[in-house]
């Protein structure tokens, strides 16, 4: 009879289920996989199993697929409207509970505690019936299904309500552990100015980042990071646009090119025509984060699933053999006895917890795949402009020319960009107080239109800038500087001339900076036996001599931006698995080309938005703390398996040697569910107790009440 009952309740809710489904599938359209949301189901079995029904394409997948989705305010909206239907659900469970104890008293509760039972278990049957309708006929939902009805119709309700109410249980500690990993994601991207200076009529207006929209003017002044996509539409400037284009030299612009955001303005101002505004593009990003985070528990690549399903021909064929002999009891009990069934919670909570750790370490991992990944990794694919050399560069040399000395031309180039904040300004700053000079003091200054500065001191005019700004202020360049000029772009150097009242003094010539970190990581990684591979679009002497003095194994010296990606499939078709590290859009079909990827915090919008892997602190240094955590990622998993598997063996063995019921079968797989829970969030646990913040890392959001 609760056979019977089990069909009409399924059969009746079909409807409202469609109905439900389809409501949820309009307000997420943008979402993959939205149909499988986040719901506990009727046992842990089930739930864990259901966690991962839908996403064997995502886990046998070689080519990593980019979710492209806006913030919506209806997703958002959904997803608090779910996580509400969630804890409806926990109450329903404790209700449906409660009646089937009252049923050992007066019986009638039983009917109502059963159908309560039934109906949290509609969604389990109607995703049976859709694995039936796909020939999936073995599936977790079935084993789900059958363990339900088993204990119905054996009359064990109270372990049938106590099995909804555990799988809700843990549903909502994933969720929990997922919940504040999004936060996490959602604090670490919301970055953006506060304020930007709009031009209206004439006047220039402060104005909240937020408001900017397409077609406004606005204005950007020297060392200032440009805001918006757009167009000049006055003005000229040098920008250091590297996380774009990878190039370590600045870019000259005027009137009417293309500017980015994200990139540095280092001399000069401009009035950009905005194009596309940074409100969009923060949403675009926060959009696409929230999208991996919401699709964690049908992105998370865990071995669970592919143990379960291995299994589970097995655990039927057992219990079907066990029905004629030991009767309907120790068959139910033998479907809990499922081998391996709980790696379907401790593996997704492991990733979600080590995910957690590292953002607080500034490491932000936006697929959950991602630390599967970096076990195979065995090539290191570095980008060397903005990787594994700094923004700032280094003064490499100073030549003084019509009879002025090396240290006049760098104390007035020094004096000059005293209260300039770009990159270019602190090398010259630094290598003169290096040398210890004493600067004069600035009669007046002029950020005139250009690519340079003008400024007075000491009855002298001195112009430090691009050659182009010295030939616009009518200033001729001796034969002599051609010699110069073709040696610095041989190494890849960038200059900077100076002028004193109408003649060329001197130019300073300066080299990128190799990143402090860069030796010592690249030793570690050549310790844990990685091959090292450098591309380079800087030309081959430099290249050469930089990966000789670093061990690097290989490089690629001139290689175009869209030659990277050749490269990484060139490495990958000869066998290697491939991490990238890189910092810019010069780098994102690399990064999609290779099977994993970094990017640094520095990185443009379209770069982090690929990236699997990002580093917030900009360096390098992460890299040997991501490849730590993932062996201890590894020890846990391990561990999680054997909590996964031991107490399945033993309670099959009890039920043949020991008469072990369905409760003592239950018992010890929420035991071994319990003890994997424990191990997975260990770490969280003794992180907070180690954790010292430091200025890298993110702020702490509160999650140590995950269970």
């Amino acid at each position: 009879m609760l056979a019977e009952i089990a069909l009409l309740a399924g059969a009746g809710c079909y409807l409202h289920k469609r109905r439900r489904t389809k409501n949820l599938a309009q307000a997420l359209t943008p979402m993959p996989a939205a149909e499988n949301s986040n719901e506990p189901a009727t046992s842990v079995l089930s739930g864990a199993r259901r966690l991962l029904r839908d996403i064997k394409s995502a886990m046998t997948a070689d080519a990593r697929q980019q979710l492209q989705v806006d913030i919506d305010p209806r997703v958002l909206e959904t997803l608090a409207e779910e996580r509400g239907k969630a804890s409806q659900r926990m109450k329903l469970a404790m209700g449906a509970m409660g009646l089937a104890l009252l049923g050992g008293i007066y019986p009638v509760f039983s009917l109502f505690g059963a159908l309560g039972v039934l109906y949290l278990s509609r969604r389990m049957f109607m995703r049976a019936l859709k694995d039936f309708k796909l020939r999936h006929y073995l599936s977790n939902n079935l084993l789900g299904l059958l363990m339900t009805l088993g204990m119905l119709a054996t009359g064990q309700l109270v372990l049938a309500a106590f099995s909804a109410v555990m799988g809700s249980f843990f549903a909502k500690i994933i969720d929990r552990v997922e919940d504040n990993t999004q936060k996490q994601l959602i604090v670490t991207f919301v970055e953006h100015p506060e304020y930007v200076w709009v031009l209206k009529d004439g006047v220039e207006i402060q104005t909240q980042f937020n408001a900017v929209q397409v077609d406004d003017i606005v204005v950007v002044n020297a060392g200032e990071v440009i805001p918006v996509d757009g167009t000049i539409r006055s003005g000229m400037a040098s920008i250091d646009q590297h996380i774009l284009t990878g190039e370590s030299r600045p870019v000259e612009k005027s009137v009417g090119d293309k500017v980015f955001a994200s990139t540095l303005l280092l001399s000069g101002r401009i009035h950009i025509l905005v194009t596309t505004t940074g409100q969009a593009t923060a949403a675009a990003k926060i959009g696409k984060v929230l999208s991996y985070t919401q699709s964690y528990k049908d992105t998370l690549i865990t071995r669970g699933r592919e143990i379960s399903d291995r299994f589970i021909p097995f655990t039927l064929g057992v219990s079907a053999l066990t029905l004629p002999v030991l009767g309907a009891g120790a068959a139910t009990a033998v479907l809990w006895s499922s081998t391996g069934s709980t790696m379907g919670i401790t593996g997704p909570v492991s990733v979600l917890v080590y995910s957690q750790i590292l953002a607080r370490q500034g490491i932000l991992i936006k697929d959950g795949r991602a630390l599967e990944s970096l076990r195979q990794v065995n090539t290191i694919v570095f980008d060397k402009t903005g990787t594994l050399t700094q923004e700032q560069p280094t003064v490499a040399k100073i030549h003084g020319l019509e009879g002025y000395s090396e240290n006049t031309v760098l104390r007035y180039a020094a004096a000059a960009e005293y209260r300039q904040p770009h990159p270019i300004a602190r090398a010259i700053r630094a290598k003169a107080e290096e040398r210890q000079l004493e600067l004069p003091e600035l009669d007046e200054a002029s950020y005139q239109v250009g690519y340079g500065i003008k400024v007075t001191m000491e009855n002298r005019v001195i112009r430090v800038g691009s050659s182009r700004y010295l030939r616009h202020e009518g200033i001729k360049l001796p034969r002599s500087v051609r010699s110069i000029q073709q040696k610095a772009d041989s190494n890849s150097h960038s200059l900077v001339y100076v002028s004193i009242d109408r003649q060329l003094a001197g130019i300073v010539e300066l080299m990128p900076t190799v990143r402090p970190e860069a030796e010592s990581i690249i030793g570690y990684l050549r310790q844990r036996g990685f091959k090292l591979v450098m591309i380079s679009g800087d030309h081959e002497e430099p290249t050469r001599r930089m990966a000789e003095t670093f061990g690097i194994d290989r490089y690629f010296a001139e290689t175009l931006p869209e030659n990277k990606a050749a490269l990484v499939r060139q490495l990958r078709e000869q066998g290697d698995f491939v991490c990238f590290v890189g910092d810019g859009i010069n780098d994102a079909m690399a990064m999609k080309t290779a099977q994993l990827s970094v990017s640094l915090k520095g990185a443009s919008t379209v770069a982090t938005d690929t990236a699997q892997i990002i580093f917030m602190d900009g360096t390098l240094k992460q890299l040997e703390p991501l490849f730590r955590y993932m062996d201890e990622f590894e020890g846990t998993m391990k561990k999680n398996l054997i909590t996964s598997i031991v107490p399945g063996v033993v309670s099959i063995s009890g039920i043949f040697l020991l008469h072990f019921g369905v409760a003592a079968a239950m018992g010890l797989t929420y035991l071994g569910c319990f003890v994997g829970l424990g191990n997975s969030l260990l770490p969280l646990i003794r992180y907070q107790q180690n954790d010292k913040p430091t200025g890298g890392q993110l702020q702490k959001t509160g999650i140590g009440n995950v269970a």
